[in-house]
């Protein structure tokens, strides 16, 4: 499938969601639209799996039978179905009873079926607590198919849920449905539900040019970009992971096989249910990832609270886009907290900091993080600045990236990407000013294929260009108090024309010289016609 089908798959789905919402919030229809994404993309999976494990004997259906040929199979082979499931959660991990699958509800949604929404309800506990090994408790818990928003009794909202089911059966009906194309669609919906929703959308979603310059830094060899790609990263953190495109975006340049295990977390419940959606429609196996609901600043996640160094964990990749400039209560007891007590607390006005050592904390010495902030952490005083003060001088900060402004649905301010290291070669942190690099859109600027690449590769092989890169020693930074605001380093500014005055004055006697001759030359012409003369130049 290209990538012209894909989008016009997303663009399909982002028209039905845009036809049917209605009067219902952007935010609350998303749910809806990707849980019945999802449903189908596991329903569509788990009966290619299926076919393959059961050859001959899967069954073949008549053309008026609307059946599943799963739903076939169950039926006439009922003492076989428990070693058959107990078989595919060795291979695919999950099962899908076939009255829950998406060909089910379709033909339920088709026939305006009053069982449909009583259906969906018990499927979307099934898949929660009984489909996978790890059980996915509060997968929907956002899905609430008993809202006023749907209908006002019980078989308006069935009526709904119909109208929607059906719509998105058709829409999806001619395009492919691998995890690949699904798991695009489901991507780019989540943009366009993001762009609706303005300044919100900042808590679940990084676009994805921004995530691929994260992404093309971390899977860049530690110590030596310039050898390249990483073969393998055995597991990968992001700690503010939103629906967790970020993380997807590090799996997808390192290919299904080169990101050990992924890990996420996330405090909007919401957003973190669309996290554990996001990963399972990507292909990710549940044994291969782990999302975790609870608050990064206060560190509520067991696996990442302990405190013998022996123990604790350590990630090869850290990426991360917190939000920016966010209000926390830092206390005297966070103040000894592992994570912070080397390097103090991070204002109450801006958590900035405090996330970024967070994340610090957990790499491991040949690891890299590529963390999204505002600028205001490059040159902001206090304790900001004592705490860019000792990464600097512990030679932790890389590498530091400005962006261009209007990038984010959230923000339209410009924001930076700080590169961190436990042991890094340079003396020197690189400078990259990439904020005069995109097309300009209405709405929202846009990086090209071209200005990433372009970031990406200056940060590789460390390259220094007039107005775009600059490699800076310490002694500079230092004699600049630490400040690291990047136009100090690297001005986009061009220089001013050099004036040569003696040039300038040379043509002014010229100028002048011919203005005398052109006056005598009109007052003979003027003096040949009987007319008054004009007055004579001025000569200097």
């Amino acid at each position: 499938m290209t990538k012209e089908d894909k989008k016009e798959l997303g663009k399909t789905l982002w028209a039905i969601a845009d036809e049917l919402r209605g009067a219902m919030n952007a935010d609350d229809f998303r749910d809806y639209m990707l849980s019945f994404l999802f449903l189908r993309y596991l329903s569509d999976n788990y009966e290619a799996a299926a076919k393959k494990e059961l050859g001959r004997d899967y069954p073949k259906t008549e053309a008026d039978d609307k059946r599943s040929p799963l739903s076939v199979w169950y039926a006439e082979n009922e003492q076989d179905v428990e070693a058959f499931e107990k078989q595919m959660r060795r291979k695919v991990h999950y099962v899908v009873k076939p009255e829950f699958m998406w060909a089910t509800i379709a033909e339920l949604a088709r026939t305006q079926n009053e069982e449909l929404l009583h259906t969906l309800q018990r499927g979307f506990k099934y898949i929660e607590n009984e489909s996978f090994a790890s059980t996915f408790q509060g997968l929907f818990s956002e899905i609430n198919l008993d809202s006023e928003k749907l209908g006002r009794n019980y078989s308006s909202r069935n009526a709904k849920l119909c109208t929607i089911i059906t719509k998105i059966a058709e829409g999806i009906a001619e395009f492919s449905t691998s995890s690949d194309v699904l798991g695009d669609a489901y991507e780019y919906l989540i943009g366009q539900f993001a762009a609706g929703s303005g300044k919100k959308a900042g808590e679940f979603y990084t676009p994805q040019q921004i995530s691929t310059i994260l992404s093309g830094i971390v899977t860049l060899d530690c110590q030596d970009p310039c050898t390249g790609q990483k073969k393998k990263l055995k597991k990968i953190l992001d700690f503010a992971c939103g629906s967790g495109s970020l993380l997807l975006n590090v799996r997808n340049q390192l290919g299904p096989h080169g990101v050990g295990k992924i890990f996420g977390q996330e405090k909007n419940i919401t957003t973190y249910n669309l996290a554990r959606m996001n990963m399972l429609l990507h292909g990710v196996k549940d044994s291969e990832f782990k999302i975790y609901h609870g608050d990064s600043l206060l560190n509520e996640w067991d696996i990442l609270s302990e405190e013998n160094p022996t123990k604790k964990q350590h990630f090869d990749a850290v990426v991360a886009n917190p939000p920016f400039s966010y209000r926390w209560q830092p206390t005297e007891a966070l103040g000894e907290d592992f994570r912070f007590k080397n390097y103090g607390l991070a204002p109450k006005s801006a958590a900035d900091f405090a996330f970024l050592l967070h994340g610090f904390h957990f790499l491991s010495k040949e690891g890299t993080m590529a963390i999204i902030l505002p600028h205001g952490v490059l040159f902001r005083g206090g304790a900001e600045a004592k705490i860019r003060r000792k990464l600097l001088e512990d030679g932790n900060i890389d590498t530091v990236i400005g962006l261009p402004a209007k990038l984010f649905f959230s923000t339209g301010i410009p924001v930076c990407i700080l590169v961190l290291k436990k042991c890094k070669k340079p003396d020197d942190v690189l400078f990259i000013n990439a904020s005069e690099h995109f097309e300009k859109g209405k709405r929202q600027n846009l990086l090209l294929p071209e200005h990433i690449e372009k970031i990406v590769d200056t940060y590789q092989y460390r390259k220094e260009e007039k107005r775009y890169s600059r490699c800076v020693s310490m002694e500079e930074i230092e004699k600049n108090d630490y400040n690291l605001n990047i136009s100090r380093y690297v001005s986009t500014a061009l220089p001013e024309e050099k004036i040569d005055l003696q040039a300038v004055n040379t043509e002014l006697l010229d100028l002048e010289k011919k203005i005398v001759e052109a006056s005598q030359r009109h007052n003979e012409f003027l003096n040949e016609l009987g007319l008054p003369l004009l007055p004579p130049a001025s000569k200097k």
